[in-house]
């Protein structure tokens, strides 16, 4: 039983650092730094985690998660900001018919495009506003 339990939580640890890795604020580059105080003057509490080459920013704005993030020159790549599940484009709902979604997010990417990301079954799965499924 002990070894069972071993395993799950190595094969946890192996499963969640595969997607992304908790960084501690001094190994941020200050460029990322830097562009991210410019953009959120003040705020404090935030969290940062690798993602890929790239760095995220996790914080709480107006009540809501979100998480931006950012080349490690400091450039803006995506906004992440959850919203509830009935805030989803009607096209996106129809295509989720059905199908219990446990999150739902707002991705703006830098040029300005939306993508929306719904939860299902521990994937996330992409869309653009008029339900069209997204690769990632």
């Amino acid at each position: 039983m002990k070894k069972i339990a071993v395993l799950c939580l190595a094969l946890g640890l192996a499963v969640s650092t595969s997607y992304a890795q908790k960084v501690n604020a001094s190994k941020v580059p200050a460029p990322v730094k830097a562009a991210f105080a410019k953009n959120h003057a003040g705020l404090t509490k935030v969290s940062w985690e690798m993602e890929k080459a790239n760095f995220e920013a996790g914080f709480t704005l107006n009540g809501k998660e979100t998480s931006e993030v950012y080349t490690p020159q400091g450039v803006l790549l995506e906004t992440e900001v959850e919203i509830k599940v009935s805030e989803l484009p009607d096209a996106v709902k129809m295509k989720l018919k059905g199908q219990k979604v446990a999150e739902a997010a707002k991705i703006t990417k830098a040029d300005g495009t939306v993508v929306y990301e719904a939860e299902v079954k521990g994937k996330d799965l992409l869309f653009d506003a008029q339900g069209n499924p997204i690769k990632p």
